[in-house]
């Protein structure tokens, strides 16, 4: 039986799901079956990027859906290159074509570019595809605190969402509490720390007391917390497993003993001087 997977309210009046399948370094060629997968184990939300290169394959896995569009929540990204204000309009428009659909749920700018601050422009742009309907919500992945203050401050108009590296060695607290204080969702992605913390010895036992794997326990972990989660898969059977979380809760002492772990280094780029274009 699918899954029923639950929503968060954002800052916009609209609602997004809390666990939804990633797609990154999935290629274009399997991200339809992919896709089909999920949404078939009772995924409804689905995050690409303009960058992944993969948005039509995804496209083509929603059309083999029978769900009405508005039970899909779709998110893709604006890539660094296209930070200006036209340049933003553009982009929109080539992922809607590439995705088969009229409007995504959410649209991220992807990252802020390090010694620049042209994603106000393309901030300025998003806040007219969101008056326009091309996008319901709009976002950010990868800002910091000064980047988010300088949108905030540059347009009065403040993230619905923040997609960050974050998982149980790499928590992002101080992230999440000025994202708390601004009413933006904080959004996890690489939430499994890429395959590295699967053989953790908190995590294994902490399984194995609920019958669950690393995974699922580290998933929970971010649902108990009020986070949004995006795991990646390509294959069914994981696909099916990591959505297979709401039968069993973690303990407060669960809790403690994950938040516990030693944090260490990012896996992922550096925001404040990642500037690929």
């Amino acid at each position: 039986m699918a899954q029923q997977v639950p929503t968060i309210a954002l800052n916009d009046g609209t609602r997004m799901p809390q666990l939804g399948l990633g797609v990154w370094q999935v290629p274009d060629e399997q991200a339809s079956a992919a896709v089909q997968a999920a949404l078939e184990a009772g995924y409804r939300a689905i995050d690409t990027a303009a960058i992944y290169g993969n948005e039509e394959g995804v496209g083509a896995g929603l059309r083999t859906s029978r769900l009405a569009r508005k039970d899909l929540y779709i998110t893709t990204k604006l890539w660094n290159s296209y930070h200006g204000y036209a340049d933003a309009h553009k982009a929109m428009d080539e992922s809607l074509t590439k995705l088969g659909l009229a409007y995504v749920d959410l649209y991220l700018i992807h990252w802020p570019v390090a010694g620049s601050d042209r994603f106000v422009d393309a901030w300025r742009a998003m806040i007219e595809m969101r008056e326009d309907g091309r996008a319901r919500s709009i976002g950010v992945s990868n800002f910091t605190s000064a980047n988010l203050r300088r949108l905030i401050e540059g347009t009065g108009v403040t993230p619905a969402v923040n997609q960050i590296e974050l998982h149980p060695a790499f928590a992002q607290e101080d992230m999440r509490v000025f994202h708390a204080e601004h009413g933006i969702a904080t959004e996890s992605w690489s939430p499994l720390g890429q395959g590295k913390m699967l053989d953790h010895p908190v995590l294994a036992e902490i399984g194995k007391q609920h019958g669950k794997t690393p995974a699922q326990v580290m998933i929970r972990w971010h649902l108990q917390h009020g986070l949004v989660v995006i795991p990646k898969s390509v294959t069914p059977a994981r696909i099916r497993e990591n959505i297979n979380v709401f039968d069993f809760t973690l303990t407060a002492q669960d809790m403690d003993a994950i938040d516990g772990i030693p944090e260490a280094d990012r896996l992922g780029p550096d925001p404040e001087k990642f500037a690929m274009a």
